[in-house]
């Protein structure tokens, strides 16, 4: 089985005085990062090796105290082995410009 690779963004909503106990969790698990902030919102990005440990880390969140809703905006997975290749001129997208121009 190949291991995988799970990037998502979470959109928490919480009350103001909520986001010290959310920055301790998040400090405090290796797998999110504080992406973004607004006063009652962040932006939180999680990288994860499985959609379990995801789902965990959704549900810490929804347990700290004033913490008020957290959506799941985005997910991806894919094979830490596709992942670890390098990006090269036969994996980018068309970009519709003219051939010979500089991307």
């Amino acid at each position: 089985m190949n291991p995988e690779l799970h990037i998502s963004s979470l959109v928490v909503q919480h009350r103001h005085d909520a986001i010290a106990r959310l920055e301790a969790l998040i400090d405090a698990t290796a797998s999110m990062e504080i992406a973004a902030r607004g006063d009652c919102r962040c932006v939180v990005l999680c990288e994860t090796d499985n959609q379990r440990v995801l789902m965990d880390c959704i549900d810490e969140l929804h347990a700290v105290d004033g913490v008020l809703t957290v959506s799941l905006i985005y997910h991806h997975a894919e094979s830490r082995e596709e992942m670890d290749k390098p990006i090269g001129q036969d994996r980018l997208p068309q970009s519709g410009l003219p051939q010979g121009a500089d991307p």
